[in-house]
């Protein structure tokens, strides 16, 4: 298995220094949520754009590690893929570390097969994570949040508390029947309904906040588009 080597910015709330990381998976949870009723309605909000239902929940996705991004610009084919913000966590060092990072997807190719909608598009990451032992204790409180330029104007797209997904020890231990995750996996963590529905994204902005340490992970990119051939 081939992985990447990556500068991230690994530390606490008194400070992070740049750490040369080499991922070695990299996963995408679906369908992780506590609340089987939003689970269901998002199921629902992806049927009516023609997303078959998962055969279970939560659902792991294995992806190329080639597909993280960590610039301000990806490229993609069509006008048909959005931004899904969401939580991240990362084995590394022995220690859980905390991120956030956009599931970029092609909505035409997810509905005709979602795990190859998965390797389609770049998958934006902030560089920046904080350890997890320092906010476990207050894990359900942190907030997830995206917005999405349209006409000019930004538009709260996502917003939530992580008490609205699995606990992560509940999908590490899906995923990897233990504790702690492999060393070198990055796993996206699932993600929330859209405000207004899913539609395409050009400008995505998404955000970790930690309200009781008082700090926030932040990060944007850009999808340019790339025409289609007849």
């Amino acid at each position: 298995m081939s992985g990447r080597t990556f500068e991230l910015l690994l530390g606490g709330h008194t400070g992070a220094q740049p750490v040369r990381v080499s991922v070695q998976r990299l996963v995408i949870a679906g369908w992780t949520g506590r609340d089987a009723a939003a689970v269901e309605r998002h199921i629902r909000e992806l049927e009516a754009l023609g997303v078959r239902r998962p055969s279970r929940t939560p659902i792991f996705y294995h992806v190329a590690v080639a597909r993280l991004a960590l610039g301000e610009v990806i490229e993609v084919v069509g006008d048909a893929s959005s931004g899904e913000v969401e939580p991240v966590l990362l084995q590394w060092n022995r220690r859980t570390w905390v991120g956030v990072g956009s599931d970029h997807t092609d909505r035409k190719v997810e509905s005709y097969g979602v795990a190859v909608s998965k390797q389609m598009c770049d998958k934006p990451l902030a560089p920046r994570f904080w350890a997890f032992d320092e906010l476990e204790d207050h894990w359900d409180s942190l907030i997830v949040r995206s917005y999405v330029q349209e006409g000019g104007t930004t538009t709260l797209y996502q917003q939530g508390t992580l008490a609205e997904f699995l606990p992560p020890q509940t999908l590490i231990s899906h995923l990897a029947g233990g504790r702690s995750m492999p060393e070198g996996t990055l796993m996206f963590c699932g993600t929330l309904s859209a405000l207004g529905g899913v539609r395409s994204t050009g400008q995505f902005i998404f955000e970790l906040e930690d309200p009781v340490l008082d700090r926030t992970i932040r990060h944007q990119y850009r999808a340019e588009i790339l025409p289609i051939a007849d």
